[in-house]
């Protein structure tokens, strides 16, 4: 069932109905963001649950979430649409059969029309959101738009100004209801100045300890309690150590979950060490992490996590 945002406090407890333990802080830029009609900017480390938080807003409101996965090089019509020239192709050899192109004038006939009809019209994410016309309104996922050039995000500013989209051999599209719009950025480098004025901005860091710990046990209910502490101590210890690429919440997860799936009770330096890659993905990083890990197990050990 969708789950009324009245308030901040509705959307903080929204997330935590669809296991996503968030902050008030980014409960209320959320609400804003929905009922001002604004898009929602995270940014923060990779790992941090950003892509998430849209996840757990398309099934609170019920709507469907809708991915567009930013990488370097995409264009509009990666993100807009393209024509399905295979079917078009087909349509024509049909009508060529029947004998209707026969002395035809193409620029003038019906049939140059139905080529550009709506039905062979391939939607991409942004046309499909625009065009969704669903109740309740999608949430429209912008993934990692750092990745994408300064063309394509002066581009995805015009889109998001006013919801409304020109493809020219059909005419323009508008959004009845806008999607809720989430764009996330690892900050590889710095969106425009532009585009986050059009947004709502929340910075999304690592958490604390306590709301780790947390994370962990409602996302890897099976492993044990005290493991679970242990795991949030270790991952902030390594995230301390200033790696190349600290693990972030999805990796502490992927850690929780391989230990459960072992039967780990209690930590110890040989169980560390031979899972290690579930939770450091970089040589560099697991040899610095490796210089003091027995010191730093020790520890958290003997404070029970």
């Amino acid at each position: 069932m969708p789950t009324r945002l009245d308030s901040p406090e509705a959307v903080l407890a929204g997330l935590d109905r669809h296991d996503y333990l968030a902050d008030l802080g980014l409960a209320t830029t959320i609400y804003l963001a929905i009922g001002m009609n604004r898009p929602l900017l995270l940014e923060g480390a990779p790992g941090v649950g950003k892509t998430e938080v849209a996840k757990a807003l398309a099934a609170m409101t019920g709507g469907r979430l809708i991915r567009l996965s930013c990488y370097e090089g995409i264009d509009a019509s990666q993100a807009l649409y393209e024509w399905d020239h295979a079917r078009q192709l087909l349509h024509l050899r049909v009508a060529e059969a029947s004998g209707r192109t026969a002395g035809a004038d193409w620029a003038d006939t019906a049939l140059e029309h139905e080529l550009y009809d709506e039905r062979f019209l391939t939607r991409r994410p942004l046309l499909d959101a625009i065009t969704c016309g669903e109740d309740p309104p999608p949430v429209l996922l912008i993934d990692e738009v750092d990745r994408a050039d300064d063309e394509f995000e002066a581009f995805l500013l015009e889109v998001l100004a006013d919801w409304s989209v020109t493809v020219p051999e059909i005419g323009t599209f508008t959004a009845e209801r806008p999607p809720i719009a989430v764009l996330t950025s690892n900050r590889s480098r710095d969106v425009h100045d532009a585009l986050k004025r059009r947004c709502l901005y929340h910075w999304l860091d690592h958490p604390g300890h306590e709301r780790e710990v947390a994370i962990v046990r409602r996302r890897v209910p099976e492993l044990d309690g005290t493991v679970a502490a242990q795991v949030a101590s270790l991952v902030q210890g390594f995230r301390a150590e200033h790696l190349y690429k600290a693990p972030g919440v999805a990796e502490t997860i992927d850690w929780a979950r391989a230990l459960a799936l072992l039967g780990i009770h209690e930590l110890d330096v040989d169980t560390v060490t031979a899972t290690l890659g579930a939770v450091v993905k970089y040589h560099e990083d697991q040899a610095r992490v490796r210089v003091g890990l027995p010191e730093l197990v020790r520890r958290v050990v003997e404070a029970g996590g």
